[in-house]
């Protein structure tokens, strides 16, 4: 089965100097927990939506916020990304993702090119529904 297939292509991004204001807008617009932080067309970073919880006090956006949560949102990208980022190129094999998953310990890789330029990116979750599909054609096969 071809990486291709399973991951996410429209990759939503940022800069290392967007703002935790930005980060925010885009996680509560959209259904996925990380973004890739790109540079020259390249993945320098990855910020999870744990990591930017972490970087804000949880009182941001109620009654008792103050003015140093609000501040908070002025960091920028680099700051709170992930600069370890595991990823793989876009010709691997399922198996080899797999494997990588389990040895690297990450919930989700973006798919590079030679380059180091993101084509997409992937989640475990994404190779449980691919494999949940699988078995669920080779059912219906054999029923």
């Amino acid at each position: 089965m071809s990486l291709s297939k399973l991951m996410t292509k429209d990759i939503v991004s940022v800069k290392m100097d967007d703002s935790l204001e930005t980060i925010r807008d885009i996680f509560n617009l959209v259904n996925f927990h990380h973004l890739l932080v790109v540079e020259k067309n390249r993945v320098v970073g990855i910020i999870s939506d744990r990591d930017y919880l972490k970087s804000i006090n949880v009182a941001l956006g109620t009654p008792f916020e103050t003015e140093k949560d609000l501040a908070a949102l002025n960091k920028r990208a680099h700051q709170i990304m992930s600069r370890k980022v595991t990823s793989i190129h876009e010709d691997a094999s399922l198996y080899e993702l797999i494997e990588m998953f389990d040895q690297q310990r990450v919930s989700c890789m973006p798919v590079v090119d030679e380059n180091n330029s993101p084509k997409g990116i992937i989640s475990w979750k994404d190779v449980i529904r691919a494999l949940a599909e699988k078995n669920r054609v080779n059912r219906k096969i054999n029923e």
